[in-house]
């Protein structure tokens, strides 16, 4: 794949046409973060602090950063170091990033096995926040999914063939 093609794949992935619920919902849950910790602030400021805040702020955390990171993956927009890539030719470009695509997959996919594996060992745990008993499995299946989308993406990335 050219340079140009990846620009377009990359603006195509991009476009604003292209934002579904899952952009709402995690936008939606930054917003209830800042503004839980907002009033959190000036709670405290005024004397009547917000018992829990912590733990909302937490759990929409969660689910802004699960939805970026599908996002990210999906606008091919994760960190990077390019000052390889720009002085590579046309052939080693495409082979590194290749490998870089097969390195991300791999990172996602040890990310949800060790994820899956503590929700598995803690699932019979009843896990909840302390002051305001939100459980925590639902949480980690949210991550789970956002790392196995995000590894699927980059999997059929990885596997698709190159134009010519």
């Amino acid at each position: 794949m050219s340079l140009t093609e990846a620009h377009a794949e990359d603006a195509a992935a991009t476009d604003p046409g292209a934002r579904g619920p899952l952009f709402y919902i995690g936008a939606a849950a930054l917003l209830l973060a800042m503004a839980v910790d907002a009033v959190a602030v000036l709670g405290r400021h005024i004397g009547l602090p917000l018992l829990g805040s912590l733990e909302l702020v937490q759990a929409a955390i969660v689910v802004a950063s699960s939805t970026a990171i599908v996002f990210a993956t999906l606008a091919n927009r994760h960190a990077a170091a390019r000052f390889l890539l720009d002085r590579s030719n046309p052939r080693m470009r495409g082979l590194l990033q290749q490998f870089a695509r097969v390195l991300t997959l791999l990172f996602f996919l040890v990310l949800a096995i060790g994820q899956s594996w503590i929700a598995h060992d803690l699932w019979n745990g009843h896990e909840d926040s302390e002051l305001l008993h939100i459980p925590l499995a639902p949480l980690r299946i949210v991550s789970i999914l956002a790392v196995l989308l995000a590894a699927a993406v980059t999997a059929r990335r990885l596997w698709r063939r190159p134009r010519a």
